[in-house]
């Protein structure tokens, strides 16, 4: 393994739908993918793995808007425009845009999780946490997305895990 869980910025434990910043002694409740966990493309699965925060999209946005390709679209998200598009995968308020690390099984060919376009990601309050929902990417609530955003930097270390996190390393970290 490249690096260890002590260096980690960012731990997702898919087990458990749930984000920890453990260096700050916080933690979200998140979903993921529907579709299961893995690396291929176009699957639909969220990744495993050792990963950074390539780029943070979404700067002083206010909160709700949506993105679409990595653009603000100008529209805040509300029911009336979730009535109008209800086949839209909503990315609101903030984007950090995760690169895999791991050449050959989330970075390259047919598994590279920047091409893949997944992100952590914003989306509406009506979307259940805790469970997978996702097309992939991590959602959070907005508000949490944004108090995520402003804590991490670009580059920031992101480490997903398909099984629970041990509680021991997570509360041995927080006293780091």
């Amino acid at each position: 393994m490249p690096y260890s869980l002590e260096q980690a910025d960012i731990l997702i434990d898919l087990a458990k739908q749930t984000l920890y910043l453990p260096k700050l002694n916080k933690f979200y409740v998140i979903s993921s993918g529907k579709n299961g966990i893995g690396e291929q493309e176009n699957t639909g699965k969220t990744p495993r793995g050792w990963h950074c925060v390539a780029q943070k999209i979404g700067t002083n946005a206010p909160k709700n808007s949506v993105f679409i390709a990595r653009q603000a679209t100008g529209e805040i998200y509300d029911q009336d425009l979730a009535q109008q598009f209800p086949e839209r995968d909503w990315i609101l308020s903030r984007i950090l845009w995760l690169a895999g690390l791991e050449v050959g099984f989330n970075q390259g060919e047919g598994c590279d999780t920047f091409n893949r376009y997944i992100y952590i990601h914003g989306t509406p309050e009506t979307e259940p946490m805790g469970i997978p929902m996702s097309h992939g990417c991590i959602r959070m609530k907005n508000d949490e997305v944004i108090e995520l955003f402003e804590l991490i930097p670009e580059q920031a270390l992101v480490y997903i895990s398909e099984h629970s996190l041990d509680e021991s390393i997570l509360d041995s970290e927080r006293s780091v």
